[in-house]
């Protein structure tokens, strides 16, 4: 298992508002993809993920016409 600080953050669909909600915790984590399935199940999700050249993990994430973004960085 690895330590992560995940940043999930919802972004806004209102055109005039360029605001978002931004949640950060820290986790223990064998796998972030399960940690994202598992937060999005039952829903109707398509996600791309990104590693970065600095370990950093990128999902970004669609549902319910919701763009959504969880990173994970290795603590």
């Amino acid at each position: 298992m690895k330590e992560y600080e995940v940043i999930w953050e919802i972004f806004n669909k209102c055109p005039r508002n360029q605001m978002r909600d931004v949640f950060v915790e820290e986790v223990e984590l064998a796998d972030p993809e399960a940690y994202v399935k598992a937060k999005f199940q039952g829903k109707e999700v398509t996600y791309e993920k990104t590693v970065l050249t600095d370990g950093t993990i990128i999902f970004d994430i669609q549902t319910s016409g919701i763009k959504q973004r969880c990173s994970f960085t290795e603590i």
